[in-house]
């Protein structure tokens, strides 16, 4: 009997490090792990003439909102998720062993506990049982498993010998061949340690996973000592994917003056200009926060933006906006205060612009040269062990709004892995009494330079 060819669409959000997937038949669809902002996979559903008959998700997700809850009532698709889990909405829950059906595919689920205690893994198998791959979720990732701690720290040491024997379970069961999607693991703090790769199989896992290569103790072990800070907002998107997210929405509140900006500001709210990093240091409003509007914006923003405070966008355009908007909404971000775009002379309004200059390691070489300089790494922990600028201050930048007042006055040099995290922390200490000066520039540039000291303990 011959069946209909089964076709996997990937459907990246590179703000998050994430993947959703769209597979079919050529007539029936399935969601798995879908984002917040579904209209990405309702177009791709439209423009293949497909009928969309479940959404699936491999666990209750920490680090985004998820869309699968607004994707099945809008198209009236099946909401799947595993049995277990509290959840205050309408759902199909399964356990291991059951089979999904829809139309020439079948969805076997596998548990695989491990990054939560109810993941679950779907095989996604043709109406004869022929594998053609599995979605593994936080589970099985490329050269790495999902992270352990999201959960419970009390937790963590449970479910990482659980994710061993999942991950384990899961190269034993399939055939060597069968092609591995993940969720999470294309720069999401949801993997343990980092990934390579953006496609693999089981088989090819065999070589280079710590799940598959270690004994269990030792990737136990490894894997939690690996563990470091993870974005602050996680903690949100759990509860909130377990109490039903609202329809999303893309809107755009209207434009405010550059007189309510001042307001603002002054007040202290969270006025966040989108612009690219050196046209931020060129000229930019005072007590406005840098936050460059590309791959890493949603996870700093995330971390850093205190949840539900007020939150004002400004852009270059509409366009600009209306981008950061739908990032946003994808961690629940619903709820913009206001927004501005256009010319920076022109937003603010007659008032002069604040400005700081922007070099590289080869730049902060020449000025440590000359005589002292105050240096600031704005890296996490783990970055730091492994080498920095000798006689650098440390403070990672999801620390440094609290602790700002231990960075000197005057003149200080910030530097980080590729100049993203330096600008934001070049914008935060732009006050008057300092003179930040960003070092806009990857990490390896430092070590051309002489910069790259011995590797050094974590937090100093």
């Amino acid at each position: 009997m011959t069946f209909p060819p089964l076709r996997v669409a990937i459907v990246e959000t590179t703000g998050l490090g994430d993947r959703s997937y769209l597979v079919d038949d050529g007539t029936t669809a399935v969601a798995v792990d879908p984002q917040r902002d579904i209209d990405r996979l309702t177009a791709l559903l439209a423009a293949r003439g497909l009928r969309l008959s479940h959404v699936v998700e491999t666990h209750v997700h920490n680090d985004y909102v998820s869309g699968g809850l607004e994707l099945a009532r809008t198209t009236g698709a099946t909401y799947v998720l595993a049995a277990g889990d509290d959840l205050a909405y309408d759902h199909h829950p399964v356990v291991d062993g059951d089979v999904l059906t829809a139309g020439a595919m079948r969805l076997r689920v596998l548990h695989t506990p491990g990054h939560t205690h109810h993941h679950v893994s779907y095989v996604l198998e043709d109406a004869a049982g022929g594998v053609h791959g599995v979605f593994t979720g936080g589970s099985l990732l490329y050269g790495a498993t999902g992270r352990t701690d999201l959960v419970d720290p009390a937790d963590t040491d449970a479910l990482t010998h659980a994710q061993y024997h999942s991950v384990r379970r899961l190269a034993a069961e399939l055939p060597a061949d069968t092609a591995v999607y993940p969720t999470h693991g294309f720069g999401s703090f949801c993997s343990a340690t980092p990934t390579s790769g953006d496609a693999s199989t089981v088989g090819a896992q065999e070589h280079v996973n710590p799940a598959l290569t270690l004994d269990e103790q030792t990737y136990v072990d490894t894997l939690i000592a690996g563990l470091g800070a993870y974005p602050a907002y996680y903690a949100h998107m759990g509860p909130v994917n377990r109490s039903g997210p609202g329809p999303v929405d893309l809107s755009i509140p209207a434009p405010v003056d550059p007189a309510e900006l001042r307001r603002r500001i002054a007040g202290g709210e969270w006025v966040v200009d989108l612009r690219d990093r050196t046209a931020f240091a060129a000229g930019h409003l005072a007590g406005s926060v840098g936050m460059e509007l590309s791959q890493n914006f949603l996870t700093y923003l995330g971390w850093l933006h205190p949840w539900g405070a007020p939150l004002t966008l400004i852009g270059e355009s509409a366009e600009q906006v209306a981008q950061a908007r739908r990032e946003l909404v994808r961690i629940g971000v619903d709820r913009l205060s206001g927004v501005a775009y256009g010319a920076i002379d022109r937003l603010a309004g007659g008032r002069p612009l604040r400005s700081y200059p922007v070099s590289d390691f080869a730049g902060l070489a020449a000025a440590l040269h000359a005589g002292p300089v105050t240096v600031l790494d704005a890296r996490r922990d783990d970055e730091r062990a492994t080498g920095a600028v000798p006689g650098s201050l440390h403070i990672p930048i999801h620390l440094l709004a609290d602790r700002a007042d231990e960075v000197p006055a005057g003149e200080v040099w910030i530097y980080c892995g590729s100049g993203y995290r330096a600008s934001i922390a070049a914008s935060i200490l732009d006050r008057p009494g300092r003179a930040p000066v960003l070092v806009d520039d990857d990490w390896a540039s430092a070590a051309v330079v002489g910069l790259d000291s011995a590797v050094l303990p974590a937090g100093r």
